[in-house]
């Protein structure tokens, strides 16, 4: 039987498309405009914003008031010696440097900080700066504070601060697993700092000068340590192994012995070193910094944990001792 060519039917075409699944290498797809967020478009001012505030926090620009120790030597020499210009050099020469310092220590104890419920938040324990990065910002600074002392032509500030490197990231890398020897590099830094004081601005420092300076800066290690103990108790020695080594009671006895070392050494200097209405009001200087540093051994105590820097920079009475002892200083002068 034969079908006409007028029965016949024809089933309806189903033509496919085939749609390619691949993208082709090199080709991007485009993302909707509303699918963007609106800080899209400043995605990279905002991250070198990020890196640039994670570099400065890693400077620990907290500590920069530190370097202010260098004005020490010639305001107790009661001159500037060359000239301010010479000790702001100084100045910045030591920021950078310590900043050098920040940088190669946070690398360094980068495992250790994230295991600590502070320091976890520092920018190389937590991944915004990079160890490579942190490694040659300080390079850069240390380079930096090493030139200073050539550009104001005072070598021996520029031999200080590589002594203050040198003792610094022995430190980071060694020294700080040495009980007592690491409190004496800690205590290292603050008199390093005031003899390139003495060096940019050519006044030689008198060796009671030396004996305050370096007995306030042990004490300040010490209240350092004594602070980790009170606020970490036992997990102290696990973000800080040295201080398995250390007593809180051993450290409080060691603090106030030096305290009062400080009193007695600085009423010996305030005797030899001037006469007259001078030495009178260098006396009675003595009496505001007997109170400032029993302040600091109360605070050291009782202060909960806090960071050395606040307690003294923010309790209202060791900030008045201080501005006491400065202006009976100054009427010295």
């Amino acid at each position: 039987m034969t079908t006409r060519p007028s029965e016949r039917r024809t089933a309806p075409a189903t033509a496919t498309t085939t749609v390619p699944t691949t993208v082709p290498q090199g080709a991007q797809i485009a993302e909707p405009a509303l699918l963007r967020g609106p800080g899209a478009a400043r995605g990279r001012p905002g991250a070198a914003l990020r890196w640039l505030t994670a570099a400065i926090q890693t400077s620990r620009p907290r500590q920069w008031p530190k370097n202010l120790l260098v004005l020490a030597a010639p305001l107790a020499g009661a001159s500037l010696g060359r000239g301010g210009v010479y000790a702001i050099v100084a100045i910045v020469a030591f920021t950078a440097a310590s900043s050098a310092v920040y940088f190669v220590n946070d690398v360094v104890d980068a495992d250790r900080d994230r295991r600590h419920p502070v320091k976890r938040k520092r920018p190389v324990a937590a991944g915004t700066l990079s160890a490579p990065q942190a490694l040659a910002l300080a390079v850069a600074a240390a380079g930096v504070a090493l030139a200073s002392g050539f550009l104001i032509s005072a070598p021996w500030l520029s031999v200080t601060i590589a002594a203050y490197l040198a003792v610094s990231f022995l430190y980071s890398l060694a020294l700080k697993h040495v009980p007592v020897l690491e409190l004496a590099c800690v205590a290292s830094g603050f008199v390093l700092r005031a003899l390139g004081g003495a060096d940019a601005t050519h006044v030689p420092p008198s060796g009671w000068f030396l004996t305050v300076i370096s007995l306030g800066a042990l004490m300040v290690a010490v209240a350092k340590r004594r602070g980790e103990l009170s606020s970490l108790g036992p997990e102290a020695a696990r973000h800080r192994p040295v201080m398995r080594w250390y007593s809180y009671g051993v450290l409080c006895t060691v603090g106030r012995a030096i305290a009062a070392g400080i009193i007695v050494s600085y009423a010996l200097w305030a005797v030899s070193s001037f006469g007259g209405m001078r030495e009178v009001w260098h006396l009675v200087s003595v009496v505001p910094l007997a109170v400032a540093l029993a302040r600091f051994d109360w605070l050291s105590v009782h202060g909960a944990g806090r960071a050395v820097e606040d307690l003294i920079v923010t309790d209202r009475v060791m900030a008045g001792a201080e501005v006491a002892w400065l202006v009976t200083f100054a009427l010295g002068l």
